[in-house]
């Protein structure tokens, strides 16, 4: 079986991109600083461990919506309870040597709108932030469309973020601030527990059976199950514990995709000779710093970089680097609709499900709750909307 493995792994594009990642690792080691190297390198371990578990957050939604099949939710509730042990203290500052920012937003009609346009996109695009760069990594060419569109999105959203944020709001709401870290991670744990309990009667009620998160695998070593995958949703369960925590020590607050995709954009249009400057947004603060210095400084961007690369690396070693597909119109279609509402509504709810709902949730920000509710209702009329389109076949016809 290892051999069978070894023979279809793509050699050329795993030398070239090992050779990228080494000289870009030493170039910001080089020319910026060791922090950005070592950040790049965590999003190359984030990009790896998201491929080879096959760890996104859409198909998984879209596939407990229809089938109530739960493995891959039940997933991200087990990754947000074990970031919430690890994240909780370190935010409420128990450890005085680690001083870290949480990733909060405002609780307000800005997040409600942002992310349930976010779900609908996410379900149109076929990808989430995280998704849409890991399966970019990997070749897919359709998701490069809707990467494109998702920076269009985001960086109108920055454009338009002032008016919306005037919006109604309940401003930032921090339960470890209000009752205190302990109290606060019990609960949530408490409330992740029964969410985790909640979706495994679902699916049983509707497929008499239980999916497993640990599948077994064909592969009669460990090795070649770590190398060539894929890994079971508990290893990624555990990478991405880990690595968004070390993410959250080196970078001094939670790992976070969406802020680049507008910088990007932002960038790209004041190089065109477009005016940045006259919206409130990129004209103080980090966005301000950001936009008028390398893109290589923002963390965000050489994390982003980094999971693209990690993610082209695992799916070359797989042989599963470029797989063959055909576009057509419908796809070109749902790909653009999908990127622009991706980043118009991530910008507007303060990030993806990394960014807002990860992120927010593990720094005991309601807003990330918010963020959850509000994108999956967004996500239900996305499944809906694929179904009206034809996109995908109702179940009783499959």
């Amino acid at each position: 079986m290892t051999t069978q493995r070894q023979a279809i792994t793509d050699k050329p594009v795993v030398v070239a991109t090992c050779l990228g990642i080494l000289f870009i690792s030493l170039f910001l080691q080089h020319d910026i600083d060791l922090k950005q190297s070592m950040l790049f390198l965590t999003g190359i371990a984030l990009g790896l461990s998201l491929m080879y578990a096959l760890f996104g957050f859409s198909g998984a939604w879209r596939l407990f919506i229809r089938e109530r099949k739960s493995a891959g939710v039940r997933a991200q509730l087990l990754l947000l309870a074990f970031s919430s042990i690890l994240f909780f203290p370190v935010i409420a500052g128990f450890f005085p040597s680690l001083q870290v920012n949480a990733a909060m937003g405002q609780v307000g009609i800005s997040v409600i709108i942002g992310a349930f346009i976010f779900g609908i996109g996410m379900q149109l695009g076929g990808g989430c932030g995280s998704g849409t760069l890991f399966t970019v990594g990997q070749g897919q060419i359709d998701m490069l469309i809707t990467l494109a569109f998702f920076i269009i999105g985001s960086t109108l959203g920055s454009f338009h973020l002032g008016w919306w944020l005037s919006l109604p709001n309940l401003g930032a709401i921090s339960t470890i601030e209000t009752f205190g870290w302990v109290p606060a991670l019990v609960t949530q744990l408490i409330v992740l527990f029964v969410l985790y309990r909640l979706v495994r009667l679902m699916e049983y009620k509707r497929q008499k059976s239980i999916e497993v998160i640990n599948k077994k695998s064909s592969y009669p070593t460990f090795s070649d199950r770590l190398l060539y995958g894929p890994w079971p949703l508990s290893w990624g369960i555990v990478a991405l514990v880990v690595l968004s925590f070390i993410s959250l020590v080196i970078a001094g607050y939670p790992w976070s995709i969406t802020f680049a995709f507008g910088l990007w954009g932002a960038k790209i249009w004041s190089a065109l000779g477009g005016d940045i400057a006259s919206y409130s947004y990129w004209s103080s603060g980090y966005p301000e710093m950001a936009l008028n210095q390398s893109v290589l400084k923002d963390t965000t961007s050489v994390m982003n970089f980094g999971i693209i690369l990690g993610a082209t690396l695992s799916a070359a070693i797989a042989g599963k680097y470029a797989p063959a597909m055909t576009i057509n119109r419908q796809r070109v279609i749902t790909a653009i609709v999908g990127g622009l509402l991706l980043g118009y509504g991530a910008r507007l709810a303060f990030g993806c499900n990394i960014g807002a709902m990860l992120g927010g949730i593990v720094s005991g920000s309601l807003h990330g709750w918010l963020w959850l509710v509000a994108a999956f209702i967004g996500s239900m009329l996305g499944v809906k909307i694929r179904l009206w389109a034809q996109i995908d076949k109702p179940l009783e016809a499959q």
